[in-house]
């Protein structure tokens, strides 16, 4: 397949191979020579030269740094740096060299330490192979994947990171791939810089669709490809961007899910400098646009009130299922969609399903009899993973799994009476089977929970082969693919190559009591070399949500410290708290009504947990998160500060009661979180707030956040920030992202959390401490100088 030749920037390459990324978990590196210790270099002497000490200490980069620390604590002046190690990675050796020359007049001795020894750590981590902030930039996942109606194919979507320094920064790439889904053999479709997305196969299997926005494309578009040879060729445009469609059985109509476009004289006035904003009032909702492939498209959408999220062609008629909130408001998106079946020709309401509270995906089943959906058991159900069936003429729901402790989150029909599905189950995920029709309803387990971590699925038209995204503790997610009979998927992909040869820590399965009793587990990240006896720093990583769940796969990402703090000897926990999914309804609604209560108390639970078993060292630990997972951090580093070293917050929540008035979730939050209105109780969400007690805060805190978050408004980190500024009893830093969301999606912003996100730990955790770090962060990749 060749590439279009009206698109240079688009390129192709060889198809990766399917094997298996293996890893040694415990390569360990004796140390030659001990850590100096003070004694040895005598109190108050000023004759061990940095040079000497650096010479016989471990080329494991976090050592150099604690012993520059102990050096600085021993001496009380350092006259000269010759920085001499003869592993120091070429593109940083000038760089330390020079610094030689400008320390003495220098009036922070050990900020200038600190800097060099950070490039010096850059280097000897680069060097060992293992991961670093610049190599988890640079890797690859599987992020969709589509079988073809027969089995014998796959087309997936690849994630490609932009490379800060090199690329113009933005989000990653999304390139297009085909598989043989027996033979495992790959090859590139679309790739380069391109950004491909909502994959489908024709119901013949001879053309794959994608929406992208290529060549001189205003807005994004559906395309076709041939799947045994040809170009993509557009097939349908609206004028605004499209944002899902569905395709016709007969392969010559779609449905496409878009806004109207802006209208000529709005644009205009905008031109003119006439921006005002209507906040949430000045929105167009997606309407539903039927269209005949490559003709012109309608002036008009369906007559349908509501903003749509998806639509799903019949495979036997002309109905639509599809699923609508009465606004485009997220709070909507979450807690008002509704399932409706239209009249694909008119948009008439043909029949309803009531669902309560929030919704995942829904499928028709192949005789357009049923329709399956996951969603939630009530409107107070954090989650949406119950599987239901009901009838497409409308009706009740019925639940698939009643009382399933856990948690599904993608299925398929395999047949008029049968659905596959994939669930988690506490840290495990399983794939299953369950008989519609039958009365029993019992579920056939195909693999699970052991395996890898499955994120998606893909059935084929007979039921007998899938597609899965799965990922393992050793790799990121993967495309994986399975067949009936088989006992396990099977690999095809291999999109990071070099983790083959990474140097990993061992990562397992921690399970401990709450103090109440309550069962708890989460996923430990082991230190890498880790020595027998020895207590090590942890990081504790919360997630968010709270309506989430770690999950025993890859955790290593650029807001998750994983693999990278273990390659510098720390320990990782990631804990699933009280109100985590995973473990049923009640499990996931645990913490309602008590936020910081006892979900909270969890945390410090497993801390302590980890502390008993010899592991982790009491004064040395960390906590971090994003979203609720970065309230729990601004807790920690207030409420709880006398058992935290060191805090990253990200976008996390400060203030309770403000948060109410800014989010763009607010019903979102009553129902499935608080179950009380702001009003209704003042006095307890100002305490459970951090700002409340933000004069215990004696945490050196780092707080993270995007100018534009929507969810959690940057003024919860502001009015952390200037709390803890004005106590002033503990160092406190905050750093601001233009352009980012509830989240960073851009390369270089990724990248630059994650430098800042390893420099404050290693610093509090391991370093000297006391005041912050310098604020400055070297971009430079050590391995390859960009």
């Amino acid at each position: 397949m060749k590439a279009s030749p009206s698109l240079p920037e688009e390129r192709r390459g060889p198809g990766r191979g399917g094997a298996l990324a293996r890893f040694s978990c415990f390569q360990e590196t004796p140390l030659s020579n001990p850590l100096p210790t003070r004694s040895s270099w005598g109190e108050g002497s000023q004759s061990e030269s940095l040079t000497a000490t650096l010479k016989r200490t471990p080329d494991n980069g976090w050592m150099a740094l604690v012993t520059a620390s102990r050096l600085l604590r021993a001496t009380k002046l350092v006259n000269r740096f010759a920085i001499v190690k003869s592993r120091t990675c070429t593109a940083h050796r000038h760089q330390i060299l020079q610094t030689n020359s400008i320390l003495r007049p220098l009036p922070s001795v050990l900020g200038a330490v600190i800097t060099i020894l950070a490039l010096i750590a850059a280097c000897a981590l680069a060097a060992e192979n293992v991961l670093t902030p610049h190599r988890i930039a640079e890797l690859r996942q599987v992020t969709t994947a589509v079988i073809s109606p027969d089995g014998s194919r796959v087309a997936y979507t690849l994630g490609v990171p932009r490379q800060p320094n090199v690329d113009e920064d933005g989000e990653p790439w999304s390139e297009l791939w085909i598989v043989g889904a027996h033979d495992g053999a790959a090859r590139p479709f679309v790739t380069g810089k391109v950004s491909v997305s909502a994959v489908r196969w024709t119901a013949d299997g001879r053309l794959i669709a994608f929406l992208a926005k290529r060549g001189d494309d205003k807005s994004k578009a559906l395309y076709l490809i041939p799947v045994d040879g040809g170009e993509a060729r557009k097939a349908a445009e609206i004028g605004s961007d499209i944002a899902a469609y569905t395709l016709a059985p007969d392969g010559r109509r779609a449905a496409l899910i878009a806004s109207e476009a802006e209208p000529e004289a709005k644009k205009k006035l905008q031109e003119r400098g006439f921006k005002a904003e209507i906040y949430e009032e000045d929105w167009r909702p997606a309407k539903i646009w039927p269209v005949t492939l490559f003709e012109k498209a309608p002036s008009k959408p369906l007559p349908f009130e509501g903003h749509v999220y998806q639509a799903h062609w019949s495979p036997v008629d002309d109905r639509l299922l599809v699923t609508a909130a009465p606004t485009p408001s997220v709070d909507d998106s979450f807690m008002r969609q509704q399932v409706r079946v239209l009249d694909a020709r008119t948009g008439e309401g043909l029949a309803r399903v009531d669902n309560p509270g929030k919704l995942g995906g829904v499928a028709w089943s192949p005789d357009g009899k049923r329709i399956g959906l996951i969603a939630a058991a009530d409107v107070h159900d954090p989650d949406p993973g119950r599987l239901m069936v009901a009838d497409a003429a409308g009706g009740p729901l019925r639940e698939l799994l009643p009382g399933f402790d856990g948690a599904v989150s993608h299925f398929e029909w395999a047949g008029n009476h049968t659905i596959s599905y994939v669930a988690a189950i506490g840290v495990e995920t399983v794939f299953a089977k369950i008989d519609v029709g039958s009365t029993a309803r019992e579920p056939q387990p195909i693999f699970g929970p052991t395996g890898p971590v499955l994120g998606s699925l893909s059935i084929s038209e007979n039921g007998q082969h899938a597609a899965l995204i799965a990922s393992f503790p050793a790799h990121p997610p993967e495309l994986f693919t399975w067949r009936q009979g088989d006992a396990t998927p099977r690999r095809r992909t291999d999109s990071n190559p070099a983790l083959e040869k990474t140097r990993l820590a061992r990562q397992e399965v921690i399970r401990h009591k709450a103090r109440d009793g309550l069962a708890l587990e989460g996923i430990l990240i082991r230190p890498l070399d880790e020595k027998p006896g020895t207590r090590y720093p942890l990081i504790l990583a919360v997630h968010g949500g709270p309506e989430a769940h770690v999950s025993h796969g890859w955790l290593t990402t650029y807001s998750l410290p994983g693999q990278v703090a273990a390659a510098r000897g720390m320990a990782v926990f990631y804990p699933n708290y009280r109100g985590s999914t995973g473990r049923g309804v009640a499990f996931s609604k645990l913490g309602q009504g008590d936020a910081a209560g006892k979900e909270f108390d969890d945390l410090i639970d497993a801390v302590d947990h980890l502390i008993s078993i010899g592991l982790a060292d009491r004064a040395k630990v960390g906590v971090t998160g994003g979203s609720y997972g970065g309230y729990a951090t601004a807790w920690c580093s207030t409420r709880y500060s006398e058992r935290f070293a060191a805090g990253v917050m990200f976008v996390g929540i400060s203030d309770k009661l403000s948060k109410v008035g800014t989010t763009d979730i607010p019903n979102e939050e009553f129902y499935v979180h608080s179950l009380k209105r702001p009003w209704d109780d003042w006095k307890f969400l100002l305490e459970r707030s951090p700002i409340y007690h933000a004069a215990q805060g004696r945490t050196p805190l780092l707080i993270l956040h995007g100018k534009d978050d929507p969810r959690v408004n940057v003024g919860q980190s502001r009015e952390l920030y200037r709390h803890l500024k004005l106590h002033n009893r503990a160092p406190v830093r905050l750093v601001l992202y233009p352009g980012e969301v509830h989240g960073n999606r851009k390369a270089a912003a990724r990248l630059d959390y994650n430098l800042r996100l390893m420099q404050w730990m290693e610093h509090y955790l391991q370093g000297p401490g006391g005041a912050m770090p310098p604020m400055e962060i070297t971009y430079t990749d050590p391995a390859s100088g960009n």
